[in-house]
């Protein structure tokens, strides 16, 4: 059986495959060092930025830059040349190829300089910025008047739930009533408030079991809510009304 090696002696071939592990070598060596040096640049960014994630771009004379970080890493450096293909010097997935890196590292200084150059604008920005700012106002004042109201309407939406779940005897229900063209409803659960709404089912909560309403939606309805007390009072009256016309007889 005839040998590969033979096979290339008959035919004359006599030329050495040259070995990659030297340019390879040199090409993640001068990544490393471009890795370390950008990623100065990119916790800068993270710095100026404030945020967990960020980039930016940067124009030279041989085409734009993009650098962009992760939590203050370096997470990659893109070259966008002019002329020719993209190459990502520093990236999570593979190294670059080493002719793209090599026109890559040619334009390298002029983006250092570009980045040097955005910072420089940058200062005296704030020169002049004051941080003398008035005194926010204390809502204190509103909220203790709002939590009175509230209170008080609370204290009667109690009265009506008891009631009505004392003559109901079911664990939950609603009392709903209309004042002027406004649909009222009051939920009690076991004979205790759950809510008081106004306006259906996309209406304005004035007692709820979740976050109290604003000041301006108190002062809207705390006259129109004596109109659902005089509704609830008619509806009792209508009972009473009711209980006396029966006959047992």
């Amino acid at each position: 059986m005839t040998s590969p090696s033979d096979v290339g002696g008959e035919i004359g071939f006599d030329i050495d495959v040259r070995d990659v592990d030297a340019v390879a070598d040199r090409r993640d060596e001068l990544v490393a060092s471009v890795r370390d040096h950008a990623g100065t640049i990119a916790y800068q960014l993270a710095r100026l930025q404030g945020g967990d994630y960020g980039r930016t771009e940067l124009s030279t004379p041989g085409g734009e830059w993009t650098v962009k970080h992760e939590a203050g890493e370096l997470e990659f450096l893109l070259f966008s040349p002019n002329r020719g293909s993209d190459t990502y010097v520093v990236s999570t997935k593979r190294p670059p190829d080493p002719a793209g890196l090599a026109t890559a590292l040619d334009d390298y200084a002029n983006m250092v300089a570009a980045w040097n150059d955005y910072v420089e604008s940058l200062s005296g920005v704030l020169d002049g910025v004051t941080a003398d700012f008035p005194e926010p106002e204390s809502t204190d004042g509103v909220v203790a008047e709002r939590d009175r109201v509230l209170d008080a309407v609370r204290e009667t939406c109690g009265v009506i739930a008891g009631e009505i779940h004392r003559y109901e005897g079911d664990d939950y229900g609603t009392f709903t009533a209309r004042v002027d063209g406004d649909r009222w409803e009051l939920k009690w659960d076991e004979g205790a408030v759950s809510y008081l709404r106004v306006g259906g089912s996309g209406g304005v909560y004035l007692l709820s079991q979740y976050e109290a309403p604003s000041a301006a939606d108190v002062r809207e309805y705390a006259d129109p809510f004596a109109g659902f007390v005089e509704a609830y009072n008619e509806f009792v009256a209508e009972l009473e009304s009711d209980l006396t016309r029966v006959d047992i007889s």
